[in-house]
């Protein structure tokens, strides 16, 4: 979003934190909105960004390491109020003029801290409370100015402030749940301290957009590749509240879709937001592309070549097309590099929104998403009017039912995983629904946050009635997850996994065994391929 931010806006410094992409999600909990931008950000750079106060994140190194993530020291005198978290309140002692030094003990994990004084960022909160530490390094001296507000057996520093220059710090993290206060500490920072109204909220942010998009598109007409996943749904919903019917969207069917789900996309767009919809059934073409490949590796670029063949054919022949429109969310942004954090580029993975234009086919891009997290588009998209059974859709790799399958895959593979698969999400669901109507949490601690089937490559003896069978296994893999970045297997009852695994034996033809997939995440991964 640079040159469309909001009038407020809180910048986050990343010194590398764990917790990075967590502090902006905090700061936008509260209806603020926030941006990450690399620690070595010039004082000139940021001043130009405009940001209404600053928080500095945590990191791994020590301040005092010859590779150490640094900042600028004159950003201390922007005059903004500056919220510093573990490295953040160590890099701003050193910065001005205190001293950090490594202690012979560590603090990892839930800590008592004891208030000491008034504090504007402790406001009215406990003298007593628990927080989540994670450090050997620590103040041992703070810079002139500054007041002590809070310590520990083993740490002396674990929060300081000089409120007469707006400058507050923690040796603990308050952007973590574990840490009973922190988001009254950040609320009393960004409302209290800053004072920021809580505006960014999903009606205003449709208006902005709808707003931008129509600036930029003007009388042009726009396309977009709908794949049926929340991102591209959410982009194709608000791009069509904006300019209408000069978006058109190309639906390419590779035949590895769920059950179901091109019946949703057909139902969702053309009939319910009456979007301009190309479906291209492409399904002939990838089974002859895909007969004969095992590696899961040549499948993905086999499907993933083939999808943009099969949309800018469709693409070139409308008249007048200036604009594609795309998913990118905040994520692909960070983690494809094209940010930097602690300093360094920091490649994660590849950019999987990259757009391989042919030879002499060029559109410009809206990517109205590209500063929003993934549960933040899942808002929009309610906010937008689209069904839950879309919003909530579950993550679901881009060559679909292909990398779910092992080995080749066939006709009749694919047959056995699309009614498997859909037995699982169907009891899954159901048994999810039954705990959100208990709990009103959508990720309560025992929902499953993710699930599947796999066919494995193999066949197995099994005895169905009076004869010997000699059919394929399913594996079912549910899992519990916040982000993806790890995971455990789902601990469900074992009546919901005897339900699905007599449903799948029964009524998928083909299957004579069903297996439930025990292994974290890592040392596994969450898919299978």
């Amino acid at each position: 979003m640079p040159n469309n931010r909001p009038a407020q806006f809180v910048a986050v410094l990343d010194f590398g934190a764990q917790y990075g992409q967590l502090i902006a999600r905090r700061v936008r909990d509260l209806h603020v909105y926030s941006e990450i931008f690399p620690c070595d950000v010039s004082a000139a750079e940021l001043a130009a960004a405009g940001p209404s106060a600053i928080i500095l994140s945590g990191g791994p190194a020590s301040v005092y390491a010859e590779d150490a993530p640094d900042m600028d020291a004159a950003i201390f005198n922007m005059g903004l109020p500056i919220f510093g978290f573990c490295y953040g309140q160590q890099i701003m002692a050193v910065k001005l003029g205190g001293a950090v030094g490594h202690t012979d003990k560590g603090e990892y994990g839930p800590a008592h801290i004891t208030r000491a004084g008034a504090s504007r960022i402790f406001g009215e909160t406990p003298a007593e409370q628990t927080v989540w530490m994670s450090h050997r390094d620590a103040v041992s001296e703070v810079p002139a100015g500054f007041a002590v507000t809070s310590t520990t057996e083993t740490c002396p520093v674990a929060s300081m402030e000089d409120a007469s220059r707006n400058l507050y710090a923690t040796q603990f993290h308050p952007e973590v749940r574990h840490t009973e206060y922190g988001r009254d500490l950040l609320s009393h920072f960004l409302f209290d301290i800053c004072g920021l109204e809580p505006t960014w909220t999903m009606d205003n942010i449709v208006e902005d957009k709808v707003a931008q998009i129509r600036e930029q598109v003007g009388d042009k007409k726009v396309i977009l590749a709908l794949s049926g996943g929340v991102d591209s749904s959410v982009v194709a919903a608000l791009v069509h509240r904006a300019i209408g019917d000069q978006l058109t969207c190309v639906f390419v069917n590779h035949g590895m879709l769920r059950k179901g789900e091109p019946e949703m996309v057909e139902e969702v767009f053309r009939e319910q937001f009456h979007v301009p919809l190309i479906h291209v059934h492409a399904e002939d073409r990838y089974a002859q592309l895909l007969a004969g490949v095992t590696e899961p590796e040549e499948k993905r670029r086999r499907i993933g070549t083939q999808f943009w063949k099969e949309f800018f054919a469709v693409a070139q022949d409308l008249d007048g097309i200036e604009y594609l429109a795309q998913g990118t969310i905040y994520p692909d942004i960070i983690e494809s590099g094209a940010r930097k954090t602690g300093g360094k580029a920091s490649t994660i993975k590849s950019h999987h929104n990259l757009i391989p234009f042919p030879e002499g086919v060029h559109f410009d891009l809206i990517e109205p998403l590209d500063h929003f997290f993934k549960d933040e588009v899942r808002e929009l998209g309610i906010a937008l009017g689209l069904p839950d059974k879309l919003v909530w859709r579950q993550p679901f790799p881009g060559p679909g039912l292909a990398i779910r399958i092992i080995g080749e895959v066939t006709p009749e593979k694919l047959a056995i995983l699309k009614e498997a698969d859909a037995v699982v999400r169907e009891e899954l669901d159901a048994y999810n629904a039954c705990l959100f109507e208990e709990t009103g949490e959508r990720n309560s601690e025992h929902s499953c946050w993710q699930y599947f089937a796999v066919l494995p490559d193999i066949r197995s003896v099994g005895v169905m009635g009076d004869e010997r069978t000699y059919r394929r296994p399913v594996i079912v893999r549910a899992v519990e997850s916040s982000d993806a970045m790890t995971a455990d297997w789902a601990k469900l009852p074992y009546e919901v996994i005897g339900k699905i695994s007599s449903r799948i034996v029964d009524e998928v033809d083909g299957v004579n065994r069903v297996v439930y997939d025990v292994t974290p995440k890592p040392p596994a991964t969450i898919e299978w391929e």
